[in-house]
């Protein structure tokens, strides 16, 4: 199976390179697509020096700031369905999702329509590290969102994610609104909304090994509120369910 890892990135370039590196020794067919939001610290020029590295294998989209989660996906999803990859992943650039999980996804693909890395199936887990307060509101966040679009489902938060090709092509992209994490959310509603089959598989989250986290209590309690408009932007599409795949 061809696979195209989409990356986001903004100030990653201490992590970029042992990424590549991991993902690469992977036994898998692997290529990447990196979106660089024009980091300050250079991302964008190092993601180039390893895209003529490994020739073929890697290929950068430059913006000229930074412009969202929503759209570097939906701009990496643009490109990539244009060419041959039959699956394409998305993962963040800061080591908080184990690139060795991937071997895993793809096999749950063989019977699902998409994949999610799940920190709440069994076997799955968050950092050790983290506090109560921090384990809870994760926790919570994940319950409150489900619970209100009532998604069966485990973990809707997670940025961790394999689809297949041809299931992202029959999503409505242009229905999508949000932006930031619960554009995360949105996208895995509207999936289900379509009756597209979902699988989870078990994942050990990590905190970033460096850099700054770009999450803030601000951005979950932002996304809180979207949840409610998510609910009811696909009122139209919960009633029609697979018939109004594109």
């Amino acid at each position: 199976m061809q696979i195209t890892v989409v990356i986001p990135t903004y100030n990653e370039a201490e992590n970029l390179p042992n990424l590549v590196s991991a993902l690469f020794s992977l036994p898998l067919d692997l290529s990447l697509l990196i979106v660089d939001d024009n980091s300050p610290d250079g991302t964008g020029q190092l993601a180039e020096k390893l895209s003529e590295k490994h020739a073929n294998r890697i290929e950068v989209l430059h913006r000229p700031g930074k412009m969202g989660l929503r759209s570097a996906y939906l701009n990496g999803f643009q490109k990539i369905l244009a060419g041959d990859s039959q699956a394409i992943v998305q993962m963040d650039a800061d080591f908080s999702h184990d690139p060795n999980v991937l071997v895993d996804m793809v096999k749950l693909l063989e019977t699902n329509d998409v994949v999610l890395g799940s920190r709440y199936v069994q076997g799955g887990s968050v950092d050790k590290k983290w506090t109560i307060w921090r384990k809870g509101l994760s926790a919570f966040g994940n319950f409150y969102a489900r619970s209100i679009l009532g998604l069966p489902l485990h973990d809707v938060t997670t940025g961790y994610r394999m689809w297949r090709s041809g299931t992202l092509k029959q999503i409505p992209f242009e229905r999508i609104q949000s932006s930031g994490y619960i554009f995360l959310v949105e996208m895995i509603y509207l999936a289900h909304c379509l009756e597209f089959k979902i699988g989870e598989a078990p994942i050990y989250f990590a905190d970033r090994r460096w850099g700054k986290s770009k999450m803030s209590f601000k951005i979950q309690a932002e996304a809180a509120i979207r949840v409610w408009q998510v609910w009811w932007n696909y009122r139209d599409i919960r009633k029609s369910g697979r018939a109004a795949r594109v």
